[in-house]
């Protein structure tokens, strides 16, 4: 057992936020949390914040590391490593639009990678290649093909972790997406110029996502509501945001966030080996992407990911949102948390659960990021 002692700042803990508080851990999980009893060893905190771990459900790459470059147990802990320093303790490991091969083999280290304890890893985001070419963004729609049986049979298959998969439902079909949600994969839309109809009857066959919102698929219009329509109408999917003051501006997201219940809303950063690499250029199935300004893009100036850690997500949401950091790591913890099925896992401080959480100085910046080990320390 090991105890943690904070003062001088705010704990975000499930029951609300303390000025003072401790937190027992017990085998990396948070046995007791509540306030602070003894003074003794106390960490002060001088106006910052502790937050749950940041859960993001989109991560391309980091550390300079692309994981559809290298899909291999090492390269998804170095992708771990450098967003665990921007406070991000869960995560997908994501692959944009490849090959069934290449596909299979980033699933297969995705579960090589859990069985080795590689921490933060809960499963994959295979991000295509069932997308809408008339919005392909940065993928290569050359390796754009349907959802047949030789995918749905990788997709599907007994995995360790989540899996998680963007599509375009009007490519998908109806009962595809029916196979895949039966199989427990988490199905999500995006890339897609999908009438609202045909969201609508997505959401009906299981759909629970919409990535990424607003970025590669039509804008909204007043009589063809469409992807975006359909999301901020029904308030049945999680809707990622990509907050980053490039992807979408700031009026727009305020819109979305009045739109739409705030227990669906969700922060992810759809970052790019750049992050944690000091905004490094890097390359993309054969093209050179420029970082400058927090902006990944080709050439052409098609946006790319991102150059987005978590933290810096978060506190663009507290400015852009008007809401206090503990509303904003709702935002980055406990929706996705839920979204992925984790909720009694991990995104939140609470007795039961995952011994995760960052600790922020008065700004919002990065202190520490605390990542649960199995067994405490002697």
């Amino acid at each position: 057992m090991t105890l943690y002692r904070f003062t001088g700042g705010h704990v975000a803990t499930g029951a609300g936020v303390l000025a003072d508080a401790e937190i027992e851990v017990r085998d990396g999980r948070i046995a007791a949390i509540g306030p602070l009893h003894d003074a003794q060893g106390t960490i002060d905190l001088d106006g910052g914040w502790v937050l749950p771990g940041f859960v993001d459900t989109q991560v391309n790459g980091g550390g300079g590391v692309l994981f559809n470059d290298d899909t291999s147990v090492d390269a998804i802990a170095a992708i771990g490593a450098a967003h665990a320093r921007y406070g991000t303790t869960t995560f997908l490991p994501t692959l944009i639009s490849d090959t069934p091969d290449r596909i299979a083999a980033a699933l297969d280290a995705v579960d090589a990678a859990i069985e080795a304890g590689v921490p933060g890893v809960v499963g994959a985001h295979i991000e295509g290649p069932v997308l809408n070419p008339l919005r392909k963004g940065i993928h290569d729609a050359a390796l754009f093909r349907p959802l047949d049986d030789t995918l749905l049979a990788i997709l599907t298959r007994p995995r360790r972790g989540r899996v998680m998969v963007t599509l375009a439902p009007e490519k998908a079909g109806l009962p595809g997406i029916r196979a895949l949600v039966e199989a427990g994969v988490i199905v999500s839309a995006g890339h897609s110029e999908a009438d609202y109809d045909t969201m609508l009857a997505a959401l009906d066959a299981g759909m629970t996502g919409v990535t990424h919102l607003f970025n590669a698929m039509p804008p909204l219009i007043q009589r063809a509501p469409g992807v975006v329509g359909a999301a901020l109408d029904d308030t049945r999917p999680w809707c990622g945001l990509i907050v980053d003051d490039v992807h979408v501006a700031r009026p727009v997201l305020r819109a979305a966030m009045r739109c739409r219940p705030f227990d669906r809303m969700m922060l992810v950063t759809d970052a790019m080996p750049s992050v944690g690499a000091g905004g490094a250029d890097f390359m993309l199935q054969g093209r050179r992407i420029h970082v400058a300004d927090g902006r990944c893009s080709h050439a052409d100036g098609t946006l790319a990911g991102s150059d987005l850690d978590m933290a810096s997500a978060l506190r663009n949401s507290v400015a852009t949102f008007g809401i206090t950091p503990d509303r904003a790591a709702m935002l980055a913890a406990t929706h996705p948390a839920a979204f992925l099925g984790l909720a009694e896992e991990r995104g939140r401080l609470a007795p039961g659960l995952r011994a995760d959480w960052v600790q922020l100085d008065a700004d919002l910046h990065l202190v520490e990021t605390h990542v649960a080990r199995a067994v405490d320390p002697a």
